[in-house]
């Protein structure tokens, strides 16, 4: 089955539209739906030309702490080359509309929907849209957190399609998860991964962990249970959700249920600033 991707084109409601939305916030979780990505509530970076951004997550005290989110809107033409201006982040990037011309390590990569990159910090990447249509692609980073005798990951570019996604235990095939980077991989302090539900699906458990998640629905709906409330989502939603939140879902159909997932793992729990 070929993948649908959503992704925000902005715009502006006519004064005819309610007020009434589901966006929600509070102290273990917030809920940013595909309405509110409009046309005023757009951000521009320096050194990218023709670009705007919503950003849909960013350390902030009683929000994300590990990382932000964005979703990068290029014109024909557009790009940068100084995209990333801070030498100690890390970056995924995951393309959902149009074609990215990405350049690094000496490589000219096109990528096209479903594609992914990891670019680790310093590694000096460019990206412009030379083609004729709009580019539109997830952009996520992180502060990388070294650990000593452990080298930094090198640059991976993939795409979904050609990656077996990998099915949980005990569920028929119906809840699954691609995966860039093998989860073994002690190098990596994030993984962002396609998870996929067939209709109906559920997590049939309230997960409660230490991973901070941000959750971008690709594709269909479902509802979410996000520590004690059911909200409804479907594509084009953003979650957030604080490390502990418990969450659970349950797909709704009539076609998959599919996110971007983003989450911190493999390092000791900061005890004091700096370790």
């Amino acid at each position: 089955m070929s993948a649908k991707y959503y992704a925000p084109t902005g715009g502006h409601p006519g004064q005819e539209q309610l007020l009434t939305d589901r966006a929600v916030f509070t102290d273990a979780y917030a809920v940013i739906p595909k309405g509110t990505m409009r046309d005023i509530v757009t951000s521009f970076l320096p050194f990218w030309e023709g670009t705007r951004l919503w950003v849909l997550s960013r350390p902030l005290s009683g929000f994300a702490e590990t990382f932000s989110q964005y979703i990068m809107e290029v014109a024909p033409d557009g790009g940068s080359d100084r995209p990333e201006s801070d030498e100690g982040a890390e970056g995924v990037l995951f393309i959902v509309e149009g074609t990215a011309t990405l350049r690094v390590n000496g490589q000219t990569c096109q990528m096209t929907p479903g594609g992914y990159a990891y670019l680790p910090p310093a590694s000096g990447w460019t990206l412009r849209n030379e083609s004729d249509e709009m580019l539109r692609f997830h952009w996520i980073r992180k502060a990388y957190e070294p650990v000593e005798g452990l080298s930094v990951p090198e640059v991976i570019v993939a795409n979904e399609a050609d990656i077996a996604p990998t099915v949980m235990p005990e569920t028929d095939g119906k809840w699954a998860t691609t995966r860039f980077v093998d989860p073994t991989d002690l190098r990596h302090d994030m993984h962002v991964t396609v998870v996929t539900f067939e209709p109906g699906a559920v997590i049939p458990f309230a997960e409660t962990h230490v991973m901070e998640h941000g959750l971008y629905v690709l594709e269909g709906k479902a509802v979410y249970r996000l520590n004690q409330d059911w909200v409804e989502v479907e594509a084009g939603d953003y979650m957030w959700l604080r490390a502990f939140c418990p969450q659970a879902c349950y797909a709704g159909g009539p076609g998959r249920f599919r996110y971007l997932l983003y989450k911190d793992v493999n390092r000791h729990m900061a005890l004091r600033r700096g370790f």
